[in-house]
This record gives structure tokens, sequence and C-alpha cells, in this order.
């Protein structure tokens, strides 16, 4: 994994602009100009300080180019909400699970997190298989959670804690 630069946009876009990606995500397919200012933000928010949010691309160990994002948004009291998407390519191949796997061991070693939480749509089942191979909790269901795709869906909430988590 490694932060996004500009010359990630064509990357991102196979990713946040397809619909059998975003089938599974908390938003729908963005077109060019949204992937642009998906990663302008992406950098802007990567220099401030604090720094709230660590959005990372994906990539393949003999490959710089980007194959997906993992992302941790620090909320709440040493808290953070993890979520990731691989192209759709790429599915799998274990590429989420070691995306999730670090962010995660990154989330508690280094950021000092006490708590790390996942929500995932009730249908995802290889996202609930990743949550559940890494050792996260269900918590239960969040009801009418996102608006996506033109309609409202639950999320299956996941979580973990730091004396839980082994990498």
């Amino acid at each position: 994994m490694r932060e996004f630069t500009r010359d990630d946009v064509a990357d991102v876009l196979a990713v946040i602009g397809d619909d059998k990606v975003t089938t599974w995500l908390s938003f729908d397919s963005r077109d060019g100009a949204q992937a642009v200012a998906t990663i302008e933000g992406t950098i802007e928010r990567a220099r401030q300080a604090p720094r709230s949010e660590f959005y990372l691309g994906v990539t393949k160990h003999d490959d710089d180019r980007v194959i997906g994002f993992a992302r941790i948004g620090l909320s709440g009291v040493q808290a953070g909400k993890l979520g990731y998407a691989i192209a759709a390519k790429e599915w799998g191949r274990g590429y989420a699970t070691d995306a999730a796997r670090a962010l995660t061991t990154y989330a508690f070693t280094e950021l000092g997190l006490h708590r790390i939480s996942a929500a995932i749509g009730p249908e995802n089942t290889a996202s609930i298989a990743v949550m559940e191979k890494l050792g996260f909790t269900r918590e239960g269901v969040l009801r009418d959670h996102v608006f996506t795709n033109g309609a409202w869906r639950d999320s299956v909430l996941y979580s973990i804690l730091e004396h839980e988590w082994q990498s």
C-alpha cells in the first residue's frame, strides 16, 4: 500500500467508476471528474496534521499501479472505521484481506487505536469473509445505513478491539 498521487486517477476510476465494485460500497459509481476530486481530496487530507484519515492505494508487490484502496478514518476516541475496495478483475486473490490486515495492524500498533469497525453490505459475502478471517466480530445490523444505487441499504457492523487483534 502507498499514498495516492495525481497519476493514479485512471486506476482509481477503474475502481470507483465500476458499477460491479460500487454495488458493494457506500457510494454510487463516480465519473472522471469525481475521481480527480477524490484523489485531490485524499492527497490534501494526507497532509493534515493531525491526520484524520489514512486512505491508501493498494498495489501488487511487483507493480506500483493502484488496483484498489484501503482506508481507516479516525472517529471517536481511539477508534477508526475501516473500508476497502479492489478492482473487480483482481477479486479473489487476497488483496482485500492483505490490505485490511496491514491497515488494521498499522492502526493498532502505530496509531494507538482501541477499536476498529467496518460496515459491510449484508449480501457482500466476500467482504464478510474478509472480516471473519481477520477475527472481527459481527455486532449487528445498521438498518437503512447508506443510500446507494437508488435505494437504502442495511450494513452489517463488524469490529475488533486492540487486545483481540492477532496480525
